[in-house]
């Protein structure tokens, strides 16, 4: 699969550091390559001279040289473009999280474009676009033999009018047709609430600049709900292609109190970045569990892999995307900028996650649970025999407390949690288990009566 990052659509999967450098800065010299070679020279100026001369209508000299500097870029791998200068300012709007679009990830797979993560609250995820998609045909025009910036002008448009997108699934026996109609895409980065007394839900669609900012004025105020005294949290990166990589840093850096969180590699001094965590954890220790899943891309795989490695959380649900490299955007003139992978990105153990992406504590597979229709309601319990020893007084003690933690258990239209959304039941059930194991065991109080 070769991905694509595109900002006219969503958020960028890259990792985006701004690094000026100034053209006259000098080119890193390899010794082995120190001879210019002049047939390959010869080649690319003969075929110049042919297409000006020969190709069926006239190209300037200028659109030439613009496509050979993309396809030099472009080729290197699926992460590193040329931007033109309208290109440009789309990628520096992309990261202030409102833009023009239908709210998709997509990258080229088989000359298709392939869906890696659709943003929460977009037309897109609306419509039902889903990860691992082959969109092939657009407008009943075919994908296959657009370019993929041909086939993301076609996507873009005027806000309020409408594409048909022709799109293949895993598991279905024939196509599907959506017509998804295109908006200005606002995207909101964090999303809270709490799922049942004690514990907290956020979610992080994608790292915008403001990202770590607003998700820890989101946990104080679940705090503050709960009087300092979460149980637990499940931070949800499912389905979040990433974003700026000092946000990922930070968002880190929140939960943890020291240590390394994670480290670049590549070939200049400049690409050799490390970034550790000050003290402070903003949860005061409560425990956490990540959620990923195949869409989790980036900066997400960075806050994954620095969690996991430091023992702060569990991570649960499915393999993550596997972008482990850094893009450095250096402005060229007036004229735009390239955008080019400068080096990996390793977290806290050393583990590089390119092309590997990060394997979950616990794996939970993505699937409906349909609750049975009695739900044993109809079972015999001991308090329906008849002569059953009543409980004497005070025996009953938590039964209010047991009410008060199934509240929340209900969700929307009355829908349990698990029915909305299994992996999430089950990090929150971990969440449990981990509390019940840290818990001071009360017996001896019943251990002084037995001894009576």
């Amino acid at each position: 699969m070769n991905p694509i990052p595109i900002l006219f659509l969503i958020f960028t999967l890259s990792l985006m550091v701004f690094t000026p450098i100034s053209p006259a800065a000098p080119a890193v010299a390899n010794p082995k390559d120190e001879t210019l070679p002049v047939e390959e020279l010869r080649a690319f100026s003969e075929i110049e001279d042919r297409i000006k001369n020969d190709y069926v209508e006239e190209v300037s000299d200028r659109k030439l040289i613009e496509h050979a500097i993309r396809g030099m870029v472009e080729g290197l791998d699926p992460h590193s473009s040329y931007l033109n200068k309208e290109e440009y300012n789309e990628l520096q709007v992309g990261t202030s999280g409102e833009f023009g679009g239908l709210g998709i990830e997509v990258g080229m797979e088989d000359g298709f474009v392939k869906v890696i993560s659709p943003i929460d609250d977009t037309p897109a995820q609306r419509a039902g676009l889903e990860t691992g998609d082959l969109i092939i045909r657009l407008d009943d025009k075919p994908v296959k033999g657009m370019s993929l910036d041909d086939a993301v002008k076609q996507m873009r448009g005027k806000p309020g009018t409408a594409i048909n997108l022709t799109v293949l699934r895993k598991g279905k026996d024939k196509p599907l047709d959506f017509s998804i109609e295109r908006a200005v895409i606002k995207v909101k980065s964090v999303k809270s609430r709490m799922l049942e007394p004690g514990y907290a839900y956020i979610r992080l669609t994608t790292f915008q600049a403001a990202t770590a900012e607003e998700m820890v004025k989101a946990i104080q105020q679940l705090l503050k709900e709960s009087n300092n005294k979460l149980k637990g949290m499940v931070l949800d990166l499912r389905n979040n292609p990433g974003g700026v990589l000092n946000s990922a840093v930070a968002v880190s850096d929140a939960f943890l109190e020291d240590g390394l969180i994670v480290y670049t590699k590549g070939r200049l001094p400049d690409s050799q970045l490390n970034f550790s965590a000050g003290p402070d954890d903003v949860l005061l220790g409560a425990p956490m569990v990540v959620l990923v899943n195949d869409g989790s891309a980036s900066a997400s795989e960075i806050v994954a892999g620095a969690l996991q490695d430091r023992k702060r959380a569990v991570i649960m649900g499915g393999q993550t995307f596997g972008k482990g490299s850094v893009q450095t955007v250096i402005p060229v003139g007036e004229h735009g900028a390239l955008k080019l992978t400068t080096a990996r990105y390793y977290t806290p153990s050393g583990r590089s996650i390119q092309a590997q992406g990060i394997a979950p504590d616990i794996n939970i597979e993505e699937f409906k649970v349909t609750p049975s229709e009695n739900n044993g309601q109809h079972r015999v319990k001991e308090s329906d025999l008849a002569r059953h020893l009543e409980q004497k007084q005070g025996e009953a003690k938590g039964k209010k407390e047991q009410k008060e933690a199934d509240k929340g258990k209900e969700g929307e239209q009355g829908k349990t949690l698990a029915v909305q959304d299994y992996a999430l039941n089950e990090a929150v059930n971990l969440l449990k288990g981990i509390n019940i194991l840290q818990q001071k065991p009360a017996v001896a109080k019943a251990d002084a009566e037995a001894k009576k």
